[in-house]
């Protein structure tokens, strides 16, 4: 019962610190938007603006709610909810620290350890696009169903290029668990100095997954007004924004736990099992989703965003066709080792 009680807990706090992650995250992309442009970003709400995603939030919840009169309304309600959602849940596989004894009773720093953790995480995200589509089509908007149109295709399309770089990597690890992936890389044994390439074929496909720029194309304002969410308003809208952050936090996490080690570091992994490791090993993790999460925005706000029909060619013409590239030379690698 108490570990019952445990993993209750620990999912409301993971989902929790999703939504505040997300909230602060905004304010992190504003801040690294005004230092790359060099201005001052967000400074009025509270010391250095740290208050400012609370006023943000407090604003969204307060605008008036607008429902398009010939829209699907049930529908409308629908998608946002349904994105958000299906972005909290991706984190529930994910190992954030090794098991703590306490009073004879083991505890584990993850919701839930699946055998199949990596197709549970692309079964569910793959699910999100739904709530994209949904919006777009109910909301009777040519531009929001454009968007909605782009979001799918741009999904579909480097959804394949990632799952082809993740068989590489499963090839290596023989193993489809996030938490024997991480522990198969205790010390310096990252799987990033095995796979640079499905690395680096996994992290542009996370941008574009993501909608983040220069793949932001669903929601591309020259084209579309504001894409998939144009006739969106209030904590609607906020749902499919903060759904996009909480996408990007578990994004990070995930390119931490695959190719960085997850919750490992030579210095750490050499300590005693205990509470204090493990405290230490989800402070590791934390810092590496926060270094990729920089890296996420420094990318948004320096490169420019491409045309549709580059995205989709580079999609399908060059990131496929590495990922299988990369397939191959990680089967001959595993025969020669293996010789």
């Amino acid at each position: 019962m108490s570990i019952l009680v445990f993993k209750i807990i620990y999912i409301s706090v993971i989902f929790a610190l999703s939504l505040v992650i997300a909230m602060y995250a905004t304010l992190a992309e504003r801040k690294v938007a005004a230092f790359l442009q060099d201005r001052l970003g967000p400074n009025r709400a509270g010391p250095f603006g740290i208050l400012q995603p609370l006023a943000d939030g407090l604003k969204l919840l307060f605008k008036e709610e607008f429902i398009p009169a010939r829209s699907d309304k049930w529908l409308f309600m629908m998608g946002p909810g349904f994105f958000m959602i299906t972005a909290l849940m991706t984190s529930v596989v994910i190992p954030f620290g090794s098991d703590v004894t306490i009073d004879g009773v083991t505890y584990a720093l993850q919701g839930t350890d699946l055998n199949v953790g990596l197709l549970y995480i692309f079964g569910v995200v793959s699910l999100g696009v739904y709530g994209i589509l949904i919006g777009g089509w109910a909301s009777n908007n040519k531009f929001s169903l454009l968007g909605a149109i782009r979001a799918a295709s741009q999904n579909i399309s480097y959804e394949l290029a990632m799952g082809l770089s993740i068989i590489a990597l499963v090839m290596m690890t023989s193993s489809l668990s996030l938490k024997e992936i991480v522990d198969q890389q205790a010390g310096w044994q990252w799987n990033i100095l095995y796979q640079p390439l499905g690395f680096l074929i996994f992290l542009i496909c996370a941008f574009a997954e993501t909608n983040r720029a220069p793949f932001d194309l669903p929601e591309c304002e020259t084209e579309l007004v504001g894409g998939f969410h144009t006739e969106f308003s209030s904590m609607k809208l906020g749902f499919y924004l903060f759904a996009e952050y909480i996408n990007m936090f578990v994004s990070c996490a995930i390119l931490a736990t695959l190719y960085f080690g997850g919750y490992h570091f030579p210095f750490v992994s050499s300590m005693d099992p205990g509470l204090t490791k493990t405290i230490l090993q989800a402070v590791v993790l934390f810092g590496k989703i926060f270094f990729f999460i920089f890296l996420f925005m420094w990318v948004r706000w320096t490169l420019p965003r491409f045309r549709y029909d580059q995205l989709m060619n580079l999609g399908w013409k060059v990131l496929i066709p590495l990922a299988v590239v990369n397939i191959l030379l990680t089967g001959v690698f595993i025969l020669i080792k293996a010789g």
